[in-house]
């Protein structure tokens, strides 16, 4: 384990946000005498859009030089593999703090190198999945370097038992902190959405509406009337938003404005597992991952047959766990990648949906030349070119395996079924 006494007379690069965490940490190590370049990934986060300034509160607090690294494409990029993918972890939660996390050290390892930097240090504490996050993705991406967490530091955690004592710490030095020991809760922020935990979130007995959300509206606010929205996707990429060509990024912009404006996506609720093997609850902001993925899904649906679908579903939630445990860039998740790809292919189309205070639903399909559907012959109708009688011999094959299950006393029928 890298501690603060064996980083002495070094320089660390540290991921800043320029929140409490990044203000303490910066300060608390200069002061040991470790020299602090302070490095923000520009992931479009919402919460934070002046990096002059961050990178004036990180120098104020010792920062010896800081570095804003834009990563719009690469969020976007990541993002929309996770639609691709419909990776949502626990079927609710979309990934998107854990999408970051991979995009930030894929980052900064490259801008490290460039620099001579090889310890990677961060902020984040040693009870969630975020520090096994920026643990792997840098062992995976440069295992020459090194990865100090304070927050796994004896010598930090004497110093500091949470928020209170490093509010105290940075008011006692005069350090330009936003933080405040009321804050109800502490908020994660980059393109792809908002994570709320902590504070009040602790507390089961406290519903998450008080949540004040940060890229859009709660149902009850949204407006009277639906809208629609059509979103056209070319092999799994979405390059239009109601008409207009948009490049990835644009699209999810897009689909932020419009689906926060009709809280779809806000205030996802979840109960989940860390990795670590501890419950956290919090509250989930995505509304342009929500668009996009119940557009994406509406997609798949046309496209894939059952066997290719059984599959499809299976790569999804291990696809969603990786990301979320910070396997992104390894050999299983490659492997997966390789595996979609077909799909992907395929998934050519435009979906339109409509959406309605914190609902995103089906309204229509055009141009999707690689569907199965195929109205004719999923007709009631007498039209088309599945005859019902063919069905005939198809049942009466069926029937065989059926029959033999009862011969020899395989069916047991569940208990209200023997009523």
């Amino acid at each position: 384990m890298t501690t603060v006494a064996d980083l002495k007379g070094k320089t660390v690069a540290f991921a800043a946000s320029g929140g409490l965490d990044s203000c303490t940490v910066t300060k608390w190590l200069t002061e040991h005498g470790v020299t602090v370049v302070a490095f923000t990934a520009d992931i479009a986060q919402p919460d934070e859009t002046d990096f002059a300034e961050v990178g004036r509160r990180m120098r104020a607090c010792g920062a010896a030089d800081y570095v804003a690294i834009p990563l719009h494409d690469m969020i976007a990029a990541a993002g929309v593999e996770g639609v691709q993918f419909q990776a949502r972890y626990e079927g609710a939660y979309w990934n998107t703090t854990g999408i970051g996390r991979h995009v930030i050290v894929a980052g900064m390892v490259p801008a490290m190198r460039d620099r001579g930097i090889s310890v990677l240090s961060h902020g984040a504490t040693g009870r969630g999945n975020d520090q096994v996050r920026f643990q792997l993705c840098t062992n995976m991406l440069a295992p020459d370097f090194a990865v100090y967490a304070p927050w796994r530091d004896p010598a930090f955690l004497a110093r500091f038992r949470g928020r209170t004592e490093m509010i105290d710490y940075c008011e006692e030095r005069k350090l330009p902190i936003k933080a405040s020991k009321s804050a109800p809760y502490s908020t994660d922020a980059n393109l792809l959405g908002l994570t709320h935990e902590a504070g009040k979130l602790e507390h089961l007995d406290t519903p998450p509406w008080f949540v004040t959300p940060g890229m859009g509206v709660l149902p009850k606010d949204a407006p009277d009337e639906p809208e629609e929205v059509s979103i056209r996707f070319e092999e799994g990429r979405p390059v239009a938003v109601n008409g207009k060509t948009t490049t990835p990024f644009e699209a999810i912009t897009e689909a932020n404005r419009v689906g926060g404006r009709h809280a779809v996506g806000i205030a996802t609720h979840l109960v989940e597992n860390r990795f670590v093997g501890i419950k956290s609850r919090g509250v989930y902001e995505a509304p342009g991952m929500e668009v996009l993925g119940t557009a994406y899904a509406y997609l798949l649906q046309l496209v894939l047959d059952r066997r290719g679908r059984e599959l499809f579903d299976a790569l999804s939630p291990f696809v969603a766990k990786q990301v979320y445990q910070g396997y992104g860039f390894d050999l299983g998740t490659h492997m997966a990648r390789e595996a979609v790809k077909p799909v992907t292919a395929l998934a050519t189309g435009a979906i339109t949906l409509t959406l309605y205070k914190g609902r995103a639903e089906f309204a229509a399909a055009a141009d999707v030349p690689h569907q199965l559907y195929s109205e004719s012959n999923a007709s009631m109708e007498a039209v088309g070119e599945f005859d019902h009688a063919d069905s005939e011999g198809f049942l009466r094959v069926l029937q065989v395996s059926a029959r033999a299950l009862a011969a020899n006393r395989q069916v047991v029928p569940p208990g209200w079924a023997k009523g």
